[in-house]
């Protein structure tokens, strides 16, 4: 059985990025007591090695990364180049989560008591406003009550013309593959000359474009920078959407560092 490492904590060194992904560093305390006569544990010191693909979803920056609390869950490894791996243990990480931060929910529980009170004073309010309402209908001439009435008709055909666009987009990313943020137009792509001079295996091309004709949706994203388009990741599946001839792609942003 493979042996598992589960890490919290934040990143104590800068994160540095190579092809395909990223590492940093962590450490943990050992613990503050030892059996009689063994001498106390020391902090131990690890290279944490992740998948770009992974590392993107999770949200993390360079800066957020140092301060952020992480949990990490892999197996270590003996086969990274030592300049790669400073730690005394390297991690090839199989899942990275973002913990809550502590701060973040005492903030959130006096906003959450505080709102009954906001509420029960929303009826006083109303009804302030309703009496002056009332004043100034039985002084106003006739003509005007009608105006309001219209344009208090008018008011809500706009916002549901407003909200229609948002919940149609909503609706289609939520028939795409996860992780989906955006449908890009495929002619919108920027395809790198490394890529052009690649050839994807032929059996798996054959597969992606049978789960396509099958479900009419790719499987997952293309990684694309949102800057300019440039494709980072996934040209395998962005032959199929070209042999298929899809006019979006499902695509996931990477933000240009």
């Amino acid at each position: 059985m493979p042996h598992k490492i589960t890490l919290t904590g934040s990143a104590t060194g800068p994160l540095r990025e190579y092809d395909r992904y990223v590492a940093f560093d962590m450490r943990e305390k050992g613990s503050p007591s030892a059996p009689k006569g063994l001498k106390k544990s020391t902090f131990i010191s690890y290279t944490v090695f992740v998948a770009k693909k992974a590392f993107n979803k999770t949200g993390l920056t360079k800066k957020s990364i140092m301060h952020e609390k992480i949990l990490i869950q892999g197996e270590p490894t003996l086969d990274i180049p030592i300049d790669e791996c400073p730690g005394e243990v390297g991690v090839i990480c199989f899942q990275i989560t973002v913990l809550p931060n502590k701060n973040d929910k005492e903030k959130n529980q006096p906003e959450e008591k505080k709102e009954p009170k906001q509420e029960a004073s929303v009826p006083s309010e109303t009804q302030t406003n309703t009496e002056s309402t009332k004043q100034e209908e039985a002084q106003a001439p006739v003509s005007q009550p009608v105006a309001k009435e219209e344009e208090t008709e008018v008011k809500p055909i706009q916002s549901e013309v407003q909200q229609a666009p948002t919940e149609e987009k909503k609706t289609t990313l939520s028939n795409q593959p996860k992780g989906t943020q955006d449908l890009l137009n495929f002619d919108d792509i920027i395809v790198p000359e490394e890529f052009l001079k690649t050839r994807p295996n032929p059996e798996k091309t054959q597969k992606v474009i049978d789960f396509v004709k099958r479900t009419g949706r790719l499987d997952e994203p293309l990684t694309i920078e949102k800057s300019s388009k440039i494709l980072k990741d996934g040209y395998r599946r962005y032959v199929v959407a070209k042999t298929v001839k899809m006019d979006q792609v499902p695509v996931v942003y990477e933000y240009q560092k």
